[in-house]
C-alpha cells in the first residue's frame, strides 16, 4: 500500500460511528462503556490518521463535517464487511460448518429459494443452507449485520450500502379466487385481468416490486385499481381468496391454497427478476456458485 495513503483503525472506526449516531463524546462512551477521555482520545487520534478533522465541537455537542460525513456514510459497510471477515475465518476452521444463512421476501416463496439455492448445494453437497423470510427493510438491515449471507428478493438496484445481482427470472402468472369469472381460463391477458383490482404487499411508490407490477400493466395499456394485501407474510397467492381482485404470482399454474385458487397463465408472461444482494466487499464461496450460474441464466434467456 502507498504509504502516504491514510489507513483507519477499525477499533477507532467504531468509536467514530459512535460518537456520530449520538452526537457526543460522553453519550459515546457511556455506550462503548469506554471513559469519555479514552474517547476523545481515539478520536483525534483517528483525525491525525487521516489529516482532516472529522467533527465540529459545540460544547457538549459535535456535529460532522464533510469529511465526517462521507466517513459515516461507509463506515458501517467497512465494520460489518470486517465481522464478516472474521466470522466467516472462524467458520473456515470450526466443525461443524457454519450454514449458508439465506434470507428472502415473501414474494419470493421458500420452494423458489430452494431451486435458486440448486447450484450450491451441487457445489457444496455438504454445507448447510439455512433460509428465513424477512421483509424487505429487515432483510436488508440483516445483511448488512451479518445474520444473512444472502438476501434475495424482486429487484434491480441494490440498497446502499449493499451490492447486488439479477441471478434470475421468473414468468409471472395471475392468482385468482377460485369463484373470480376469469378463474378457469386456459390463459389470460394483462387488459382483461385490470378490470379488477390489484392486490400488491406494499402501497406504491414504496416499494420497488409494486412499482414494477404497475408498470407491467401500464405497458399493456391499463392503470388498475390496487389494493394492499391486509394478510403479510403468507404465500402470495393467499392474497386474493375472499376477494375478486387479482395478484401477479410466480408459482406454477393450478389450483393453490387448497383448491381457493387458480394460477393462470398470462398471455406473454411477463418475467419478474429475482435480485440477490449481500454485504459488499466480502468474499464467499458458495454465494460465488450462485452468482456464476445466475450470470449463466441471466445472459442465456433461452434457458429460463
Amino acid at each position: 500500500m502507498d504509504s502516504g495513503t491514510p489507513s483507519v483503525n477499525l477499533t477507532r472506526l467504531a468509536h467514530f460511528v459512535a460518537v456520530a449516531e449520538s452526537g457526543s463524546m460522553t453519550a459515546a462512551a457511556a455506550d462503548l462503556h469506554l471513559t469519555q477521555q479514552a474517547v476523545s482520545s481515539s478520536i483525534r487520534q483517528l483525525e491525525r490518521e487521516l489529516g482532516v478533522p472529522v467533527f465540529t465541537r459545540a460544547g457538549r455537542r459535535v456535529e460532522l463535517t464533510p469529511a465526517g460525513r462521507t466517513l459515516q456514510r461507509g463506515a458501517a459497510a467497512v465494520l460489518a464487511a470486517a465481522r464478516e471477515l472474521a466470522r466467516s475465518a472462524v467458520a473456515a476452521g470450526s466443525e461443524p460448518r457454519r450454514p449458508f444463512v439465506v434470507a428472502h421476501t415473501p414474494a419470493i416463496t421458500a420452494d423458489e429459494v430452494f431451486l435458486a439455492m440448486a447450484p450450491v448445494r451441487s457445489a457444496y453437497p455438504d454445507l448447510p443452507i439455512e433460509v428465513h423470510q424477512a421483509y424487505p427493510a429487515p432483510m436488508t438491515d440483516g445483511v448488512l449485520r451479518g445474520s444473512y449471507d444472502l438476501g434475495l428478493r424482486r429487484g434491480v438496484v441494490p440498497p446502499a450500502p449493499l451490492a447486488g445481482a439479477v441471478i434470475s427470472y421468473d414468468p409471472l402468472h395471475a392468482a385468482l379466487a377460485a369463484d373470480h369469472p376469469l378463474a378457469h381460463r386456459a390463459e389470460v391477458t394483462i387488459a382483461e385481468l385490470t378490470r379488477y383490482p390489484l392486490t400488491v404487499w406494499a402501497p406504491p411508490g414504496s416499494s420497488f416490486y409494486t412499482d414494477y407490477l404497475l408498470s407491467v400493466c401500464r405497458r399493456a395499456g391499463s392503470e388498475p385499481h390496487t389494493r394492499v394485501n391486509s394478510t403479510q407474510g403468507t404465500t402470495p397467492a393467499t392474497a386474493v381468496v375472499g376477494t375478486t381482485s387479482f395478484a401477479f404470482v410466480t408459482q406454477a399454474p393450478g389450483p393453490a391454497v387448497g383448491d381457493h385458487v387458480r394460477i393462470v397463465p398470462i398471455t406473454d408472461a411477463p418475467q419478474a427478476p429475482v435480485q440477490a444482494l449481500w454485504l459488499a466487499h466480502t468474499t464467499s464461496a458458495p454465494r460465488s456458485a450462485l452468482l456464476d450460474a445466475g450470470n449463466a441464466q441471466t445472459q442465456n434467456p433461452t434457458d429460463r
